[in-house]
């Protein structure tokens, strides 16, 4: 079988359609976006685009292999209202889920990687650098969904930005909540809640309250 049948033979309707509701037709037929037969479209009324060359498969939704998984039936969901922005390649895993409301804004940077079964809700606004892994479980989001006000009606639980630096390595089970900073080259350790600014770069960091463990480190994707 040719390179080009092999291409042709995983086409299926769902990657047809999202390409080309989403992309200009110089771009769609690349078919940058492979998506997984076993991905949800709950909402596909905002927008998508990419801020990169464009190569085949570039972004993968859907697909993956994590053992602890069941990869046939782990459903992947797309809840798309305001504005996702891939800045180059990226690999959604099977089972996750990614939400953005009509005003919000979510930026996956260069190399972007979520193993399965993680959810990113953004209804303000989301950003992450280059080269950041996500492992299973986390759940990360810009809003508490719930408007929670006091005595005098006044809201207290305003929605805040999250940003997430480049080469940064999120754990399972993790919880990154409104307000969240992640400097570059940080890791952060298995069922660890960040809703702060965490200041140093080339460190691990673990808990709740999550708190710096260890400096100068290096890792790779």
């Amino acid at each position: 079988m040719s390179k080009y049948s092999k291409f042709f033979s995983i086409l299926s309707y769902k990657i047809i359609y999202f390409n080309f509701k989403y992309l200009p037709f110089n771009q769609a037929i690349k078919f940058p976006f492979f998506i997984s037969k076993n991905v949800y479209f709950r909402s596909l009324k905002g927008k998508i685009t990419i801020d990169s060359p464009i190569s085949s498969g570039m972004i993968k939704i859907g697909f993956g292999d994590v053992g602890i998984f069941d990869d046939r039936r782990s459903r992947s969901i797309l809840d798309i209202n305001g504005s996702l922005i891939f800045k180059g390649s990226a690999n959604i895993g099977h089972g996750s889920k990614i939400s953005v409301s009509e005003k919000g804004t979510l930026t996956l940077g260069d190399n972007f990687t979520i193993t399965a079964e993680s959810s990113i809700v953004a209804h303000l606004n989301i950003e992450f650098g280059k080269d950041c892994l996500l492992s299973w479980d986390t759940l990360i989001m810009d809003t508490d969904l719930h408007k929670i006000h006091n005595e005098l009606g006044e809201r207290i639980n305003e929605e805040q930005p999250i940003k997430i630096g480049n080469n940064v390595w999120i754990g399972c089970r993790n919880l990154v909540l409104k307000g969240a900073v992640i400097p570059d080259n940080a890791v952060l350790g298995a069922n660890s809640v960040v809703s702060k600014k965490l200041e140093v770069e080339n460190a691990i960091y673990v808990g709740n309250p999550v708190r710096c463990v260890k400096e100068n480190i290096n890792w790779k994707l």
